[in-house]
């Protein structure tokens, strides 16, 4: 059969793919589609041809696989936020393994034996500590609305999520439940005193409106919460008298800033802050360390997870008699000071100015005094000048970003030769990218997952590394 774009077929899903995609073959060609679970009937039209693989959109649901489940929140199948609520929990980490397995063997050429039984999330739903909410003046459509023969009208006061791949369009939230439950309660209550007091949404079009962003921070191990209202222009009465309804409403608050954005750039972290009540952040802990938090502070957003993930690094640094470790990629040293009582020194490497202030804030805050932080470009700084300076680690973790590690970082490991080396990763693909060069001189012995993001397909992992012969 030619699969051209197009194409309406009837599919058989076998399996599911990295991105949460399901994978059905026809003439053994694998066509991925979204929103699918193993075991589906589908029927499907090809949206996209490569030359290896096809990518479809599912029209209709056949037969439903005897795995899926109903979605807790009526906006699973349209949001970006939740892409796996149709599969059981149980089933997705089974799924997230497996992905793992294959790229360490794929890709990595490396025995998918090494790779142990995934870590699960005790909680699948509300277990974010931050969400970052969006207002528009275009809502996304639903797909009832959009197959309608009459004009459906797009234009609104709309508060949510943005639509899969758009940035000017908003998934029009009526609930969510990757937060606290008062999470969706603030949305709605910003949303519906914006409506009733005539403050318009941001429109990313023309460059005018005034409300952009909610944020809402909350705290594991404290009652903090954090309302983060961001905005186009600096308007102190309007923001007020939201910021008073607020605290009137939900006394629970214990913080409120505005952060001003007058940028055409879409991000939530403002040109400048307003500290409208309270202290402007919030404290949670990570192992026996305190953070203080503030609104544009990087901070895991998994808590209780983030702690096991660091445990195993811990575990696999085997720092019990001490010695020098570097942190590489370390952000605002969560990882670092969380590594520090184990180590006669960690020295920390990250490119971002404000998380390598962060990091030193964080260590003076919980006085640790072992740990250094230097600000630079991994592939520049990370050389045999950098550790003349500051010497020689007896054990390196790395925590790269999804793109994984420079090709350059990645030589001077293997110039390096040391006993242990640690890999903590976003994404299992480039992990085994770089592993197959990193096994040339180091033993991969184990592959730990674990997961960070129930309801989506994205899963962490960490590889315990040690030098051959």
């Amino acid at each position: 059969m030619a699969l051209k774009k197009g194409t309406v077929l009837e599919l058989d899903i076998e399996s599911t793919a990295f991105k949460g995609k399901g994978i059905a073959k026809v003439d053994g060609l694998a066509v991925f589609v979204p929103g699918t679970a193993p075991g589906d009937k589908i029927k499907a039209m090809i949206t996209r041809k490569k030359k290896s693989f096809r990518e479809a959109k599912m029209l209709e649901l056949l037969e439903p696989s005897p795995v899926r489940v109903e979605p807790v929140c009526r906006h699973a199948n349209t949001c970006g936020g939740c892409t796996w609520q149709h599969i059981p929990y149980d089933k997705q980490v089974k799924y997230k393994e497996q992905h793992v397995r294959d790229h360490i063997e794929r890709i990595a050429h490396l025995s998918p034996d090494i790779v142990q039984p995934i870590i699960p999330c005790d909680d699948s739903l509300y277990y974010r500590n931050k969400m970052e909410y969006s207002f528009g003046t275009r809502r996304w459509l639903s797909e009832e609305e959009i197959q309608q023969d009459e004009f459906v009208d797009d234009s609104a006061f709309a508060a949510g999520l943005h639509a899969p791949g758009r940035y000017d369009k908003i998934l029009n939230l009526k609930e969510c439940h990757l937060q606290e439950k008062i999470s969706y309660r603030l949305l709605d209550f910003v949303r519906n005193h914006c409506i009733e007091h005539n403050i318009p949404a941001f429109d990313t079009h023309k460059n005018e409106g005034f409300m952009r962003h909610l944020v809402v921070r909350t705290s594991d191990y404290t009652d903090d919460l954090m309302v983060n209202l961001v905005t186009y222009r600096d308007e102190s009465e309007t923001v007020q008298k939201l910021a008073d309804a607020l605290l009137d409403q939900f006394p629970g608050i214990t913080t409120i800033v505005n952060n001003v954005n007058d940028q055409p750039n879409p991000t939530a972290i403002g040109r400048f802050e307003n500290v409208l009540y309270g202290p402007g952040y919030i404290v949670d802990r990570i192992g026996n360390h305190s953070f203080k938090i503030h609104a544009n502070a990087f901070f895991q957003t998994n808590t209780k997870q983030a702690e096991k993930l660091y445990e195993v690094a811990r575990q696999y640094a085997e720092l019990d008699n001490g010695g020098h470790l570097f942190d590489l990629y370390c952000g605002v040293g969560t990882l670092s000071l969380f590594m520090a009582d184990k180590a006669d020194k960690v020295t920390g490497i990250e490119l971002v100015n404000v998380a390598i202030e962060n990091a030193r804030f964080n260590a003076k805050e919980n006085n640790v005094t072992n740990a250094e932080f230097v600000l630079g470009d991994m592939k520049d700084t990370f050389n045999e000048l950098f550790l003349e300076k500051h010497g020689h680690p007896d054990c390196v973790i790395t925590d790269p970003p999804r793109s994984g590690m420079h090709p350059d970082v990645v030589k001077q490991l293997s110039n390096l030769k040391l006993d242990r080396l640690v890999y903590v990763s976003c994404n299992p693909s480039t992990m085994a990218r770089d592993l197959k060069l990193l096994k040339e001189v180091y033993e991969v012995e184990s592959v730990q997952p674990v997961d960070m993001f129930p309801q989506t397909y994205h899963i962490e992992a960490v590889a315990k590394l040690t030098k051959k012969g």
